[in-house]
């Protein structure tokens, strides 16, 4: 039985691309409208792995993302970065002027912002996945009404691109994490980055003592989050990321700060993409 890989949206969307590229061109994906229904086919067995995008280079982290991956006891086995090239697409014959609304991931529109302020009379509308909304437009014939979604999408569904590259910065990037219910072996995989979570007790300078650690033992920090307890106002838990070149010196650092933390969790140890 081939394993299935959860992805958020439809075919054509960027998740659906990024799935492609580390999988495969056939890989196998189960269609999921929301992070939310993605993490239950994780965590039913219904799919084996899972992508799901974390952070965007102009939109910043999807915070609710951290807080699923905790709370599930997700394993982050991989990494994958994917360039977002957004395009403005409608069934064929139309021009932007003709377009009264546009449907797409909030993320899209954000990323896209800076484009629609020259073009006040259309409404941006948030809406489920990139793809999805391409899809509709085609099946329905929709008139007046837009996507933003990837060229892949417009080829799938026959819509005609209106406008090319409308993203804000044309360095525009997007990590996506590849997920797990159980760690993977690395297989000869150099295993060189890691994602932690902790919680500190609320006295001065503890972060400070944390990040000395990591530094101490040649860890390189690559991200750091911060998310509120909500149990507990005005406390708050970090997701960090670090890669490394020796593993022992990580192990080496991990007993360390399980000790300086009140909590410390290992998301998942993978190969560093970049």
């Amino acid at each position: 039985m081939r394993e299935k890989v959860a992805i958020q949206g439809v075919q054509g969307s960027f998740h659906h691309l990024v799935a492609q590229e580390f999988y495969g061109e056939n890989v196998e994906v189960q269609e999921c409208m929301s992070f939310h229904e993605l993490v239950r086919s994780l965590v039913s067995g219904e799919s084996q792995e899972a992508v799901m995008a974390i952070e965007n280079s102009i939109a910043g982290s999807i915070l609710p993302n951290y807080a699923l991956i905790d709370e599930h006891h997700l394993r982050i086995v991989g990494e994958h970065y994917m360039p977002i090239n957004m395009n403005l697409m409608a069934v064929q014959g139309q021009s932007i002027e003709n377009i009264k609304k546009v449907y797409s991931h909030p993320m899209a529109l954000l990323q896209c912002k800076e484009f629609f302020e020259s073009y006040p009379h259309i409404k941006l509308i948030e809406d489920a996945d990139t793809a999805e909304v391409a899809r509709r437009i085609s099946q329905k014939g929709s008139v007046g009404v837009a996507a933003l979604a990837s060229t892949a999408a417009a080829q799938i569904f026959g819509l005609e691109i209106l406008a090319e590259s409308i993203h804000t910065k044309k360095s525009n990037a997007t990590r996506f994490l590849i997920l797990s219910m159980k760690k993977r072996e690395p297989n000869g995989v150099k295993i060189d980055k890691a994602s932690l979570k902790f919680e500190l007790e609320s006295r001065r300078g503890s972060l400070v003592s944390v990040l000395n650690i990591l530094r101490d033992y040649n860890l390189d920090m690559t991200k750091i989050q911060s998310m509120p307890i909500i149990e507990t106002p005005w406390k708050y838990s970090f997701f960090v990321d670090v890669i490394f070149e020796d593993y022992e010196e990580f192990q080496k650092a991990l007993q360390i700060l399980e000790v300086m933390t009140e909590q410390l969790k290992v998301l998942g140890t993978y190969k560093n993409s970049l």
